[in-house]
């Protein structure tokens, strides 16, 4: 089970996905040319939101999207590498989060059967005493 996350950090994560920066503050945000940003948009290398009237608006994550777009271009990846980098990292980023949750599913799952042999156990005491109540019983039925 996911622990719930505070509202600071929710309002900190909606702030991250929410759409407010039209593409020339992106541009500068991102230390990159408009036009830019639009071939990138082209090649389904990042998708901005878009308002009624169809103008583009980036968000906080976008940026960061085009930054890591830019520290890969600069290392020489051309820009079909960048894609198949960029959808890989997310892929290891999904599958670490539901390693994460599979992970805590089993400690829960292994806590209740934990918590259930507890429950069903006796102490050595009362088992011992069983034991020799009906220790005949117990030696007769191995023969």
């Amino acid at each position: 089970m996911e622990p719930e996350r505070s509202e600071e950090s929710q309002r900190s994560r909606h702030a991250q996905l929410r759409a407010v920066y039209v593409i020339s503050v992106a541009a500068e945000l991102s230390g990159m040319h408009p036009q830019t940003l639009r071939i990138y948009e082209r090649k389904g290398l990042v998708d901005p939101a878009r308002t009624g009237g169809g103008s583009r608006r980036y968000s906080d994550q976008d940026i960061a999207r085009l930054r890591r777009i830019q520290d890969l271009t600069n290392a020489g990846v051309n820009l079909e590498g960048v894609r198949r980098i960029i959808e890989l990292e997310e892929e290891v980023k999904a599958l670490r989060s539901e390693l994460r949750r599979a992970g805590e599913s089993s400690r829960d799952r292994s806590q209740q059967s934990s918590n259930s042999f507890r429950s069903e156990s006796m102490p050595v005491s009362t088992a011992l005493v069983l034991y020799r109540q009906h220790g005949s019983f117990l030696r007769d039925e191995r023969h």
